[in-house]
């Protein structure tokens, strides 16, 4: 990998024709992993702890219903990066690598002069090198974990603190363990952390390319579990001041058995894990965001905040995202350039793959040449589309599912056929084709499947579904003749993922 002095040293800076020589404004791009939409102060949650989100929603427009395309790691993030559903990017699993050839985001801001670079977990599932993606850093996923240990000489810790058992061993320890169910931080202070680390590095970033335009991605590892905070955050919360959601009757045969034995007093603590993790995540944003303003470049900078999916905390009896509910598919999304963005709130419906395009078109950079969204840039330019979305669609194809959401209703759809090879599997592994819907209005929190007595709605939303496959799937010409809106829905969910061509 190039070393920022080899690599700043190659660049010259980029100044753009016209309007005075004026040059192109900056793109920072934050990004958590698992942070749901719930968790934030301007969500309306009273309990998270979210200071420096809080301020970036004042400041820019928060959009309150926003959703991802996948309620898991790569297939969001790179659906993100490419602006495309997750089965045409052709990342549907966790560990499918996005084909290099594919284009993003990064190798569109490249054509329109910009130095590009990424911090933290972005899920490549290769090693980074220059020009990955389009990015001309890019210091990332198990690359990023090295340098810091490589850097970072921890201070000791006092032995006396109860601190987190190391290695991180998920589904091979008891899940109260690897989900942190003692609300332990890891053995480190502040100064050491990952987190803070990959927040440096940002900002030194920033500070060597301030006279150039950069597009710069920090994503931070928090809050995924273990959850980690620093030792000065333990006792942060009180466990016992959350009240862990209760399952629905019709929840108990989707339980995944790893959650199983889980008691009250270990979700509680597993939610104080994760608020914390939070609140130690916010901070590093506050960090990068005050050296920004620092610098002087907070005005010539579009800022985004999101998360690649959310997250249940016991909603529905799970403590992960890989579902259709909503705490797993609703994600934070905020966008700030000061004045030229006024800050807002938008209800409307929005997704993912509609970010990419939008940011594109604020910077005035080419648009992606397949592009599955609807820009965001009318929203951002302060007025509404004249038809806004009025339902969302994402995907779960790990274990064969759809799901669509209007204002009312709620719809998932899955084969049933697939054992699940996630970790989360149930009592019942291949159930069979199931339909699920969900009245929202009356049922909010998504328990009671009305789908027996709705008939027309469910026929309605399976055929939202068949045209968000047949418009976006790269295999659509290979539909089948015959079939009913199932069977062409199994055609589709079928994972196919491929190992990209190096």
């Amino acid at each position: 990998m190039l070393s920022r002095r080899e690599f700043g040293a190659g660049l010259a800076p980029f100044v753009m024709r016209g309007q005075g020589a004026r040059r192109r404004p900056n793109l920072l791009f934050l990004m958590a992993d698992d942070h749901a939409a719930y968790g934030m102060g301007c969500d309306g949650n009273q309990q998270a702890a979210t200071p420096n989100l809080d301020r970036l929603a004042r400041q820019g427009v928060r959009f309150a219903s926003h959703y991802c395309n996948s309620p898991v790691c790569t297939p969001s993030r790179q659906s993100l990066l490419t602006g495309q559903m997750p089965h045409s990017a052709g990342v549907t699993a966790l560990q499918t690598a996005l084909d290099p050839g594919k284009p993003t985001l990064a190798k569109q801001l490249k054509k329109a002069g910009y130095t590009t670079a990424a911090f933290g977990k972005m899920h490549f599932n290769r090693p980074p090198e220059p020009g990955l993606h389009g990015f001309d850093l890019p210091l990332t996923d198990g690359a990023a974990g090295r340098a810091w240990q490589q850097s970072v000489q921890p201070a000791p810790v006092d032995p006396s603190i109860p601190v987190q058992t190391l290695p991180w061993r998920p589904f091979q320890t008891p899940a109260r363990e690897w989900l942190n169910a003692a609300a332990a931080p890891y053995p480190r202070r502040d100064a050491d952390m990952r987190g803070t680390f990959l927040a440096r590095e940002a900002m030194r970033f920033m500070e060597e390319n301030r006279d150039r335009p950069f597009a710069l991605w920090v994503s931070l590892f928090e809050p995924h579990s273990p959850f980690d905070f620093p030792v000065e955050d333990r006792g942060r919360f009180d466990p016992r001041s959350f009240e862990p959601p209760g399952a629905g009757a019709d929840d108990d045969w989707q339980i995944p058995l790893i959650f199983r034995d889980l008691t009250v007093r270990e979700k509680q603590g597993i939610t104080a894990a994760y608020y914390t993790s939070v609140c130690f995540l916010d901070r590093n944003w506050g960090r990068v965001l005050d050296k920004l303003r620092e610098l002087r470049l907070e005005e010539n900078t579009l800022v985004v905040y999101t998360a690649d999916h959310g997250y249940c905390l016991g909603h529905h009896g799970r403590f992960e995202k890989h579902c259709g509910y909503d705490p797993a598919l609703r994600v934070p999304l905020i966008v700030r350039w000061p004045g030229r963005i006024e800050p807002r709130g938008v209800t409307d419906f929005t997704e993912h793959v509609d970010l990419g395009p939008a940011l594109l078109e604020m910077l005035d950079a080419p648009p992606l040449e397949i592009q599955h969204g609807r820009s965001l840039a009318g929203y951002l330019r302060g007025r509404a589309p004249e038809k806004p979305r009025d339902h969302i669609v994402s995907e779960y194809l790990e274990n064969e599912e759809i799901f669509v959401r209007t204002p009312k209703w709620k719809f998932l759809y899955c084969t049933g056929r697939r054992s699940r090879q996630d970790g989360y599997a149930t009592q019942h592994p291949t159930p069979g084709r199931y339909v699920r819907l969900f009245d929202l209005e009356k049922d909010p929190g998504e328990f009671r499947n009305v789908a027996p007595e709705n008939g027309p709605v469910v026929r309605e939303l399976e055929r939202i579904a068949l045209e968000r496959m047949r418009a976006t799937h790269p295999e659509a010409g290979a539909e089948p003749s015959q079939g009913s809106a199932e069977d062409l829905l199994d055609f589709y969910l079928r994972p196919r993922d491929a190992r990209p061509q190096d």
